[in-house]
């Protein structure tokens, strides 16, 4: 088995803390699993620093209710990574609550024997 392949199953399991992350509010876990200059692009464009991020969602300002998986894909490189992950996502972003079918791309990078995710593109699949 190539490293890449060994990989895959450490990247999908960081993606899924993620989530879990957001689900249960939990944003000391978020601030575990990425980097401190880590950004999430929204569907509208909008480039959202970490800190702020995790303030809305410790605020309530954006609530995660609830994801059913749809697909995920890596693609290793060494010591990066890019996931594409689907999901039906229920929450509320500003005030507004929706049911999406979210693709998120993150892009990770190995650091300290962990994969850690830098950035974070959301769009509709």
């Amino acid at each position: 088995m190539t490293a890449g392949a060994g990989y895959e199953g450490e990247i999908i399991d960081a993606y899924r803390a993620m989530y879990r992350g957001m689900l249960e509010r939990d944003t000391a876990l978020l601030d575990d699993l990425l980097a401190e200059d880590y950004t999430l692009t929204h569907m509208t464009g909008y480039v959202q620093p970490k800190r702020e991020w995790l303030q809305q969602i410790d605020s309530g300002r954006m609530q995660y209710h609830c994801a059913r998986p749809h697909s995920v894909t890596t693609q290793i490189d060494g010591d990066s990574a890019e996931l594409v992950g689907r999901e039906v996502v229920d929450a509320t972003i500003w005030g507004g609550r929706g049911t999406w079918n979210l693709q998120l791309s993150t892009t990770y990078e190995r650091r300290d024997d962990a994969w850690i995710a830098v950035r974070t593109v959301a769009t509709t699949f």
